[in-house]
């Protein structure tokens, strides 16, 4: 047996430092990741400051604290602040007479409203901390209120993880489809709507291979919506989310479960949330990532 040279113990230290400062970075990055999720909860225009979300109709929708509006305010809120006004894909804000409401910062009494889906969205506010989008889901507009003084930005507790699993850290491989396609997804709403799916990634877990539908980000990034044997027990029942880090030229991607979070819906009852495709169903425990209070 060849003796242990002052040189090779010396090597063997660095190794073991090295691998101990990645890993200190690795848990460093997540733990900011993880503040970060929390403060994406709780922050001004939050998840938590949404205060309502309405459906449009088609010609003219009252927008005010008054409860036979179309569209209800907080009680604070002017009992008429305007008319937001449908007429096929053109939404029309007029304010009322009176009433001080801003578009994108400006001041205005009229403006046509640009979606949330669109590049620059159309934010009408009023008294700095309520504010207004047109939102669309499954082809159908809305409006999505933010109240930025709503009592549940300042009550939620800390958010519940599982310990890190390294285990859950798994090497994978993502194949693009020839052609993007739509499929059916269930929705918050208990319907089924249409979403983009541009491929697949397969990866192996204690000797079986897996394999998960995404959809690729203009930045290359995986989005995937999936459940798993702690769904309906530790996790949000309907579907967690994850995004990997941008996959490789060669496809190579690492699937690291950890980073596996609640969607918005599991928070606020105005998100508008699209849950995993029923192949994305995985047949064994994913002991990583966000853990569901309910």
């Amino acid at each position: 047996m060849k003796k242990q040279t002052r040189s090779d113990v010396g090597l063997s230290f660095i190794i073991k430092l090295m691998a101990t400062k990645k890993q200190l970075e690795y848990e460093n990055s997540l733990l900011q990741w993880r503040a970060e999720k929390y403060d994406s909860l709780i922050r001004e225009n939050g998840w938590l400051a949404l205060a309502g979300l309405f459906w449009l109709n088609e010609g003219r929708n009252l927008v005010g604290s008054n409860p036979m509006c179309e569209i209800v305010l907080p009680e604070r809120a002017p009992t008429f602040l305007g008319v937001i006004e449908l007429k096929g894909n053109v939404k029309r804000l007029n304010a009322a007479e009176g009433v001080r409401v801003k578009v994108n910062g400006r001041s205005v009494q009229k403006a046509i409203l640009r979606s949330s889906k669109e590049a620059k969205p159309s934010f009408i506010t009023w008294n700095d901390n309520l504010r207004l989008v047109v939102h669309e889901h499954a082809g159908k507009p809305a409006v999505r209120i933010w109240d930025n003084l709503r009592e549940e930005r300042f009550e939620l507790p800390p958010l519940k993880w599982f310990p890190i699993n390294k285990d859950l850290r798994i090497p994978a491989r993502y194949t693009r489809f020839p052609d993007s396609h739509k499929s059916d997804h269930p929705d918050t709403f208990g319907d089924l709507v249409e979403d983009r799916l541009d491929g697949y990634v397969t990866f192996k877990y204690m000797g079986n291979k897996y394999k998960l539908d995404v959809t690729e980000t203009r930045n290359h990034t995986l989005f995937i919506k999936f459940r798993d044997e702690t769904s309906n027990k530790e996790t949000y029942p309907p579907s967690r989310y994850y995004y990997t880090e941008p996959v490789a030229k060669n496809g190579s991607v690492i699937l690291d479960f950890n980073y596996a979070y609640s969607p918005p819906c599991a928070f606020t009852a105005y998100a508008t949330c699209i849950f995993a495709p029923p192949q994305n169903k995985l047949p064994f425990r994913v002991e990583a990532g966000e853990i569901y209070r309910g």
